[in-house]
């Protein structure tokens, strides 16, 4: 039997079981907070606590328990869950280091959780809002169980890697809505002033009606994937996959998905929430990836009603030329953010930003946590989901090299998560898609 990774832990039921899974188990979670909010959430001083717990102590995860704790002295972080206990130990030193918030960080060695059920047991530790930030093809069954127990969320983008989870975490979001609990989205161009500042431009017209937008993520590669040779012996498949999580569809969605969907989370922002009608894309591997199974370019065409074009450029390829910009044409004008610049609209309206600066992952953070105390929650739900399905649309139409429309999209049956994750379980790599030949489910 293979070795497990620093943990005993288990996942004991599947995952469609669990997403099926009422409400009976969770009324104990919501009762475990003192602040766990129903309905009718009360407004709170800026003295009340409110105790935060991490899931996924990466990098991102890491930034993310930081910038929480950046919002004030009324935020403690009191548990901290990771598949492994490297990253979490890795993840609680550095906090805990921080000159500015380190006396905050309140997590003894009894609320470190380690292993694949990880995840609930930071959840039923008493906390009051759960920062997101595994991998996300973890993201819908975390986001389940943490709103079922009554707990307000950020939930990192993108927010699944299939279909059934994104169908998952909208009844997610409209619960996490009828609880009157915050669900903020680490899509944080949306929390950026001058995007903000620029496409209430758009919606107002500067450009006139919109006819296409073309956007661009083109960069180097992330999360390079080690020859198998490497692989250390004894090391379950599933150990191995979760250590190199980018480089597998069930755990990253692709970089379409995990990386691009910034981009393409922009394009639905100019299109105010407009949805695209269906997608052609094309894609494929330029290098080999070891065993890795994810694309490492991809392009998307996505049209809408009355002819408007969208056109999403993905690459990830060292030694090319890399560009992460946004190009919206309209009728009456053009508007541009090339790269981190200030965005620019020419035409019949001349216009460039010209506001206050911000970390727009410090801002996320402190809406958050200041819609929490108003009582007035901030519920992203909606739109953060269907950024992240315009995002497997795109990849499924990429991999099929079918035309896929949005319904088709939101109603697929394909399931990437696997059933009953053990960490012993066989987990055999998917081949790469091949257009033209893998099918659409």
């Amino acid at each position: 039997m293979a070795k497990k990774p620093e943990s005993q832990a288990v996942v004991g039921s599947s995952r469609r079981e669990f997403l099926k899974t009422s409400g009976a188990t969770a009324l104990g979670g919501a009762l475990a907070s003192p602040l766990a909010f129903t309905k009718a959430s009360a407004a709170l001083a800026p003295s009340d606590t409110l105790k935060v717990g991490l899931v996924g102590c990466g990098g991102r995860g890491t930034g993310a328990a930081a910038q929480a704790l950046t919002t004030g002295e009324g935020v403690i972080l009191t548990a901290l869950g990771d598949a492994f206990s490297d990253r979490l130990q890795r993840s609680r030193k550095s906090l805990a280091a921080n000159e500015q918030f380190g006396s905050r960080v309140k997590v003894p060695d009894e609320a470190c959780f380690v292993g694949l059920d990880a995840y609930q047991k930071v959840i039923d530790s008493g906390v009051d809002v759960v920062l997101l930030a595994t991998p996300p093809g973890f993201r819908p069954q975390h986001l389940r169980a943490a709103v079922e127990a009554g707990k307000h969320v950020f939930c990192e983008k993108p927010v699944a890697t299939d279909a059934p989870g994104v169908r998952s975490v909208l009844e997610s979001a409209a619960q996490a809505k009828e609880k009157n609990l915050a669900l903020v989205s680490g899509f944080c161009w949306r929390y950026h002033p001058a995007r903000r500042a620029f496409y209430q431009q758009v919606h107002e017209g500067a450009l006139g009606a919109i006819r296409a937008v073309y956007a661009t993520y083109l960069t180097g590669p992330v999360g390079r994937m080690p020859p198998a040779s490497s692989r250390p012996a004894g090391m379950s498949d599933v150990e191995w996959q979760l250590r190199h999580w980018y480089n597998f569809v069930w755990l990253s969605g692709d970089g379409l998905v995990e990386q691009a969907c910034h981009s393409i989370d922009k394009i639905a922002w100019a299109m105010n929430g407009v949805l695209p009608l269906k997608a052609v894309a094309t894609g494929g591997r330029q290098f080999p990836n070891n065993e890795g199974n994810i694309f490492d370019h991809i392009d998307v065409f996505y049209e809408y009603p009355d002819g408007v074009r969208a056109f999403m450029a993905q690459r990830q390829i060292t030694g090319c030329y890399s560009d992460n910009s946004d190009y919206l044409m309209g009728s009456d004008g053009v508007g541009t953010i090339k790269g981190w610049n200030d965005p620019v609209i020419t035409g019949k309206v001349s216009w460039r930003y010209s506001g206050p600066k911000a970390d727009m992952y410090q801002v996320e953070h402190d809406e958050l946590f200041a819609s929490i105390r108003s009582g007035k929650p901030i519920n992203d739900g909606v739109w953060m989901t269907h950024s992240t399905l315009m995002a497997i649309m795109g990849r499924m139409a990429a991999y099929t090299g079918k035309e896929v429309s949005w319904d088709e999209a939101l109603n697929s049956q394909e399931q990437l998560v696997p059933d009953n994750l053990t960490w012993d379980m066989a987990l055999p790599i998917k081949p790469m898609a091949m257009p033209g030949q893998t099918k659409f489910v």
